[in-house]
């Protein structure tokens, strides 16, 4: 009998898959997708409590609730003693994204609104598969590039329709300094997830999420003295508000996000969080009654197309 393998002289051979696209399992899926839905959901929070929070004062009390939160999480789990090469790139992934992305995203919604904001971030993945291709020697397989070409297409117009909704105002950008900080957060987000790769081979995930969140929280303290002072004015919805940003988009979310990254591609990973800007959009309808544009939809659908394409298999060859 022949396999299905055999080609029509008789001869076998062995289909050719490329190491990166094979298929995820469904705990890996279940991750991304909270990833995907709490994270989402921060750009919201943040504009929400923005009015009465400091771009550091809200990093600092967001990462110190989730430091508490992922310290609960460490309990009965063995500690690796990191080497000294993996405590710097934790040190430079708490620093950038714990901290830094954290204070400039802040600070970017003081005024952009959540989707144009996302849409801004959301170059990071394309930052992160080049690095990935660049420097953790993952490569660039053809269908993440076209999936990431026409995620971004699709990021692109979900900006445009933000822009639509929002009208033609003069001063929708003000300064233009929040375009700047949203920028300055996605070149951190894509260090800190280039330089958390290499340190999860070993690693527990949980740990190495811990330390970085610890490490964030540290470089945030200048901004205590900032925070005491939110705090006594910032009514309780925000602070609860402070609170959920700590425990749900911070502790869960970076956890399950390290789960996912040290089973896939760190290139091909980043591509999902395109379809950030499209929850974001549907969650703003929902909580702030913004009505996206078509435009805005049509993004977000070809978003959802760029992840599908990204995650297609390598065709198998004779």
């Amino acid at each position: 009998m022949t396999s299905p393998a055999a080609n029509v002289s008789g001869m076998t051979t062995t289909p050719l898959r490329d190491k990166h696209t094979a298929g995820l399992s469904t705990s890996v899926l279940i991750a991304i997708v909270v990833t995907v839905l709490a994270w989402a959901s921060a750009f919201i929070v943040i504009r929400g409590v923005a009015p009465h929070f400091g771009g550091g004062s809200l990093a600092l009390a967001r990462l110190a609730v989730g430091s508490v939160a992922l310290s609960l999480v460490m309990i009965g789990h063995r500690w690796v003693k990191p080497t000294g090469r993996e405590w710097l790139l934790i040190l430079i992934f708490g620093v950038a994204w714990f901290g830094a992305y954290n204070v400039t995203l802040n600070i970017a919604e003081h005024t952009l609104d959540a989707g144009t904001t996302a849409m801004i971030i959301n170059i990071g993945p394309i930052l992160i598969a080049l690095g990935a291709g660049a420097f953790l020697g993952e490569g660039i397989p053809k269908w993440l590039a076209v999936g990431a070409g026409i995620a971004f297409v699709g990021v692109v117009l979900i900006g445009i329709g933000t822009g639509i909704a929002a009208g033609a105002s003069s001063n929708r950008f003000g300064d233009g300094s929040g375009i700047v900080w949203a920028l300055v957060a996605a070149v951190a987000y894509a260090i800190g997830v280039l330089c958390q790769k290499p340190a999860l081979k070993r690693l527990p995930a949980r740990q190495v999420t811990f330390m970085g969140c610890v490490i964030g929280m540290i470089a945030c303290l200048p901004f205590l003295g900032e925070l005491i002072g939110d705090l006594r004015t910032a009514p309780i919805a925000s602070i609860l508000g402070a609170v959920y940003l700590g425990v749900v988009p911070t502790a869960l979310a970076f956890s399950t996000w390290a789960y996912a990254l040290s089973k896939m591609p760190a290139g091909q990973l980043g591509v999902t969080t395109y379809v950030v800007p499209a929850v974001a959009i549907v969650l703003g309808l929902i909580f702030f009654a913004e009505v996206p544009a078509p435009v805005a939809i049509v993004g977000g659908a070809i978003c959802l197309v760029g992840v599908g394409v990204s995650r297609k298999r390598v065709v198998a060859r004779p």
